[in-house]
């Protein structure tokens, strides 16, 4: 007995551009898994909130959490967003890490609270904490959309 799933049919595209396909679904509060890769090698990953700005993909995390260690040590992660409404639209991208900074990392994780939760001020801000924002360059994008 064998079962066959019915899959739609999809275009695969890769390039190192954000599609407007693409930029459509990082623009929803939808998680994002960041892959980074820990000091002994192995893969470390993390879902989290992302942001575009420009051309480049922006997420946030504190300073001396394993993803910030991991992309100081090696700037090279992976990006895998899936639309939860439709599992077949998916952006996934291997990029470099090309900032790391607290400048704006504020007021960029007040910003996604926005998108993700609604409220102006992100609620579990520790105190003392140093938030980083971390901008990403796509070196290159894969993407599964129904046209």
């Amino acid at each position: 007995m064998s079962l066959k799933a019915s899959v739609p049919e999809r275009e695969l595209r890769m390039t190192s551009t954000l599609t407007p396909q693409a930029r459509a679904l990082l623009a929803r509060p939808v998680l994002a898994s960041l892959a980074t890769i820990a000091a002994d090698g192995s893969p470390q990953i993390t879902p989290l909130w992302i942001d575009v700005e420009g051309d480049d993909l922006v997420v946030n995390t504190a300073q001396g959490r394993a993803k910030a260690r991991n992309m100081e040590r090696n700037p090279n992660v992976a990006i895998c967003v899936v639309d939860p409404d439709d599992p077949f639209n998916i952006v996934a991208v291997h990029g470099t890490v090309t900032e790391i900074s607290a400048e704006g990392a504020d007021a960029h994780i007040d910003a996604l609270s926005k998108k993700y939760m609604g409220v102006d001020s992100y609620p579990m801000r520790q105190e003392g904490e140093v938030r980083l924002k971390i901008r990403i360059h796509p070196d290159k994008i894969v993407m599964q959309s129904q046209e």
